[in-house]
């Protein structure tokens, strides 16, 4: 260093060439190394969307639209754009809608399966033998090792006689709506195999004296032969229900979203609704 140059300042300039050297030696470090690749990537801002399948039940076809179920899936698309993907499919199709999920979760182009994982964010729903493989296809997820954000069964008829009672722990909410008239006629009430884990909502009870206007459009013979069994699905109270609850689980809908049912033109009030149902 020059003469004219402080001492002081000759010794400040020593310091921060040694410190930037240390700096740089550092980075070629094998510890350095495996540090940086702990780093997380920065965000992208990315949502994984939230999976909803449904299931018909009987034999209805998955894209019959005289069907409350497929009728509202439509709806819930229509709404959420791609902050959802859903799904309809036939009862006895519970083995593709389990590959569905874990193709699903396994593809590339979404969030790593760990995430989907540990956000849960699977919505079951389903009526008759739709509303029991609702059930079954939780189990199967459980033992896959998939968490289910919500399960909802309308008027649930078992299938195989498989136990469509007892709700799996990997789900964490579960909600049953019934009718209890008929030869078919729902099952009551659902329980958790593990309280600590799964809540219940509720067990909701409709009674038909006479049938809603939307019955209709269904098959005479569903509506002579199973007369509560048909009124609960076409009910719109049952199915504005069942949207309200799946939506308090989605993030905001677009500004344009596909409105509630409707009954006789005027908009109904799902959360109302809901509350005033007979719950037991």
């Amino acid at each position: 260093m020059s003469s004219t140059v402080p001492k002081r300042v000759e010794r400040a300039l020593i310091g921060v060439i040694v410190q930037i050297f240390a700096c740089t030696m550092m980075l070629f470090t094998p510890e350095s190394a495996a540090a940086q690749t702990l780093v997380p990537a920065p965000s992208t801002g990315a949502v994984s969307p939230t999976l909803i399948v449904g299931f018909v039940g009987g034999f209805v076809h998955k894209d019959d639209l005289r069907h409350s179920e497929v009728l509202m899936a439509r709806q819930l698309q229509a709404s959420y754009g791609k902050q959802v993907e859903v799904r309809i499919f036939e009862n006895r199709q519970r083995g593709k809608a389990r590959q569905w999920i874990l193709d699903w979760l396994n593809e590339s182009k979404n969030l790593t399966t760990s995430d989907n994982r540990k956000t849960g964010q699977i919505i079951l729903f389903g009526h008759s033998w739709g509303a029991s493989a609702v059930v079954y296809l939780a189990r199967e997820l459980q033992r896959a090792g998939v968490p289910v954000l919500l399960t909802i069964q309308v008027d649930s008829i078992k299938k195989h006689g498989e136990d469509d009672e007892t709700i799996p722990e990997n789900v964490a909410e579960a909600a049953n709506f019934y009718q209890p008239n008929g030869i078919l006629h729902g099952l009551s009430r659902i329980r958790t195999a593990d309280p600590s884990r799964t809540r219940i909502l509720g067990n909701w009870r409709f009674q038909y004296k006479k049938e809603p206007a939307e019955c209709r459009a269904y098959p005479w013979h569903d509506r002579f032969f199973f007369k509560g069994h048909t009124a609960i699905e076409c009910d719109p109270r049952v199915w504005s229900q069942v949207q309200a609850l799946i939506e308090k689980r989605l993030p905001p809908a677009a500004p344009n979203r596909t409105p509630l049912w409707t009954n006789n033109g005027l908009l109904r009030s799902a959360d109302n609704a809901l509350s005033k149902t007979n719950r037991r």
